[in-house]
């Protein structure tokens, strides 16, 4: 049985722990709230964008590079994990899947550009090519992220060095829930435009034209498509770490309670121990 003064700094130690993780959920919790702002605020442009350009796309025959579908299996697999970790499964859950489907052959010749610190070192150790990689883009997120990414995944496209782009992150639902979600970046799958008996048989006038329309909607969505993934990953990480940090503490909680009992029970032994010493001895004197 450990002795109390063990049982004391064992005990301040996890008081220590407790404050450390307590700290860490009520920072994430602030961090959430701005992440969720961020998701809250990009979501609408993001649809009406997605609206816009299904309509287009269903009323014109017009071709765009970003729209070409080709035969080619030379892939660029987008990975986005978060750059710190402490937030529980986040990170593991997302590139075990990724891995599982690497070698299943789901992309047979697919190469990775991983976005965040986590992603960067997990595959740093592993098989898999790597051809670009960012650790620092998820801790300073911003507003010009999604743009720049997106534009050096197009130039890869049009340019013909890769044939498909794909993007793999954990997709925020809720405080409690986050999905892993895998989709086809480029070429560019059009939204099924929306049914509507009022628009069925309406045309749009384009200025200048639809292939000047197309021009300027198809990057633009591929950017905001980018941007929405990051928020999403961004958010989806905060949760998890708030999560995780509140289960720390109620279990840092649950730990000293179970060590402060077992201090005042070894307390109690010593000092039951000690009087039953006192007793005998003033015994064996009396005899």
């Amino acid at each position: 049985m450990p002795s109390t003064r063990d049982l004391t700094r064992r005990i301040r130690s996890v008081k220590g722990t407790q404050q450390i993780t307590k700290a860490m959920k009520m920072v994430a919790a602030a961090k959430l709230r701005r992440a969720q702002d961020a998701v809250t605020n990009a979501r609408p442009y993001a649809d009406t964008l997605s609206r816009v350009l299904a309509n287009v796309a269903d009323r014109t025959e017009e071709s765009h590079p970003l729209l070409e579908r080709r035969s080619g299996g030379r892939i660029w697999l987008v990975v986005v994990s978060s750059d710190k970790g402490l937030c529980g499964s986040f990170n593991a859950n997302l590139l075990r899947q990724i891995e599982r489907d690497l070698k299943k052959k789901r992309w047979p010749d697919a190469e990775l550009v991983v976005i965040g610190r986590k992603a960067s070192d997990y595959f740093r150790v592993r098989e898999f090519p790597v051809v670009h990689q960012e650790r620092d883009t998820m801790n300073q997120l911003s507003a010009a992220d999604g743009p720049r990414l997106g534009a050096m995944f197009m130039k890869a496209f049009t340019s013909g060095q890769v044939d498909e782009v794909w993007i793999a992150y954990n997709k925020f639902v809720s405080v409690l829930r986050q999905e892993i979600t895998i989709e086809q970046l480029l070429p560019i799958q059009p939204p099924a435009a929306e049914s509507n008996a009022e628009e069925a048989g309406t045309d749009y006038l384009y200025e200048p034209n639809a292939e000047g329309l197309l021009a300027a909607l198809l990057p633009a969505y591929v950017e905001t498509e980018v941007q929405t993934v990051l928020y999403d990953s961004a958010a989806a990480e905060q949760a998890s770490r708030m999560t995780s940090m509140g289960a720390a503490t109620k279990n840092a909680g649950e730990m000293i309670d179970a060590l402060t009992m077992l201090y005042n029970r070894t307390r109690q032994a010593a000092i039951t121990k000690e009087l039953i010493e006192i007793v005998s001895g003033a015994q064996a004197l009396g005899d």
